[in-house]
Formats: structure tokens, sequence, C-alpha cells
């Protein structure tokens, strides 16, 4: 307890007998004891704010990654539909008639085949 010691405390606690007075020395303990106690429940409460603040930041971090994931995923998503619309409208490619037609209408009958 701070560094305080047996015999430094019994030093401490006859010079408070003495300048106090035994009359009013158990009302003052009283007080320090009612002050530390109001003392630690304030740090208390402050500590678990700091720890709610630090919580919410947090989670606002993760949500804001899972955004930012679910946008990406999303775009990747159109850019690949938009690929496979214009493979399966023949854009891009020369237009050979019935033959390229046929093509294309088998290729989005069928789906693509990617190596694993």
């Amino acid at each position: 307890m701070f560094g305080i010691g047996m015999p430094e405390l019994i030093i401490i606690m006859v010079i408070a007998l003495i300048v106090i007075g035994p009359q009013k020395l158990p009302d003052l303990a009283k007080s320090l004891g009612k002050g530390l106690a109001e003392f630690k429940k304030a740090t208390d409460d402050f500590k678990q704010t700091i720890d709610a603040e630090t919580r919410s930041t947090e989670e606002k971090e993760h949500l804001a990654k899972l955004a930012e994931a679910k946008a990406k995923a999303e775009a990747e998503r159109l850019q690949e539909a938009e690929e496979l619309r214009l493979k399966v409208e023949g854009h891009g490619a020369p237009a050979e008639g019935p033959k390229v037609e046929a093509a294309a209408a088998a290729a989005a009958v069928e789906p693509e085949k990617k190596p694993a």
C-alpha cells in the first residue's frame, strides 16, 4: 500500500491521534473511507467508459472493413456479369453469321469451365 510499512503506519496513526484527538478520529476515518470508496467507484466508471468506447471504435472499423469487402465483391460480380453478357451478345468478335451466333448461344447455355 503506497510503500508504507507497519512502523510508518503506526507513527502516522499516533500523530493523527495527538493532532486530531480521540473524539474526532473515528469520524475522520469514516469520512476518509467514504472518500476512497467514491474515488474507486469513479475510477471504475471511467475505466468502463473507456472500454466501451474502445469496443465501439473496433466494431465501427470492423463494419467498415466488411462494407468495403462487400462493395468489392459486388463490383467484381458486376464486372464478371458484364463480361459474360458481352460474350453472349458476341461483342468484340468478328461477325461470321450463324456460326458465331450458335457459339454464343452454346456459351450461354454451358458455363465456362475454369481450371482448378
